[in-house]
């Protein structure tokens, strides 16, 4: 049985990729959880980031169902 950090695929799809980490704005990406199909932001400038689920209008983690 493989582990967590042992698979031969990858596990996030990039989905949307814009901006440059060396300008003030940064690099915001989406990302997608193959297994989960939850989305998330990405955003780094410089030496610093973040991550966060992205939310509905109503609130509710965006969840992609399909295979993706």
């Amino acid at each position: 049985m493989m582990g967590l950090f042992e698979s031969k695929e990858e596990r996030f799809k990039l989905v949307f990729d814009d901006g440059s980490q060396l300008d003030d704005k940064g690099k915001r990406m989406i990302l997608v959880d193959k297994v989960t199909g939850v989305h998330y932001l990405a955003w780094k400038s410089g030496y610093g980031g973040g991550i966060t689920p992205l939310l509905d209008s109503e609130g509710n983690v965006i969840i992609t169902k399909s295979d993706i």
